[in-house]
């Protein structure tokens, strides 16, 4: 099962916390990627579940740190958290392998789309007698993408078989 969103910012708070005790709320935040009031929820849901204790420090400033119950919880939600990825993986291969399959040896491809998934089809693209060209996505701005040419339009990448 896949860690949900509360989970996995739960985890998020109690590895930045572990990492740096004198953390603010503000860069804890930032980290999580949300606003700063959610990001103080869920410290706060952290310390009313005994997994993060909190002491005053000099100069209205916070220090947090770990329960023996956090590094618990941060330790659980690691493992299912890398269960999950694995999973995803494994299901994910399988995918890109059986497509690979279809193409045709020597066949000229294209990957349309930066994602993990892209990722995951690089990686397994060098068991295939194929071409790999370069990857293809009109939303994302860069040069290169997985060691390989980066198009924002498709007709830039010139001649091809497959677009995967």
């Amino acid at each position: 099962m896949a860690p949900n969103r509360e989970e996995s910012l739960t985890l998020e708070v109690l590895a930045a916390i572990e990492a740096r005790n004198d953390l603010t709320q503000r860069h804890l935040a930032d980290r999580l990627g949300v606003a700063l009031g959610l990001a103080n929820s869920y410290l706060k849901r952290c310390v009313r579940k005994g997994l993060v204790k909190i002491q005053q420090a000099p100069a209205n400033r916070y220090l947090y740190y770990l329960t023996p119950s956090g590094l618990a919880e941060k330790s659980r939600l690691t493992a299912e958290y890398l269960a999950s990825s694995f999973d995803f993986y494994r299901r994910a291969s399988a995918s890109v392998v059986e497509a690979l399959e279809q193409c045709p040896v020597g066949a000229r491809v294209v990957f349309v789309g930066v994602s993990e998934l892209a990722e995951i089809a690089s990686v397994r693209s060098h068991d295939f007698p194929l071409e790999i060209l370069g990857t293809f996505d009109p939303g994302i701005s860069r040069d290169g993408y997985l060691g390989r040419p980066f198009w924002r339009e498709l007709s830039a990448a010139g001649t091809f078989d497959i677009a995967l």
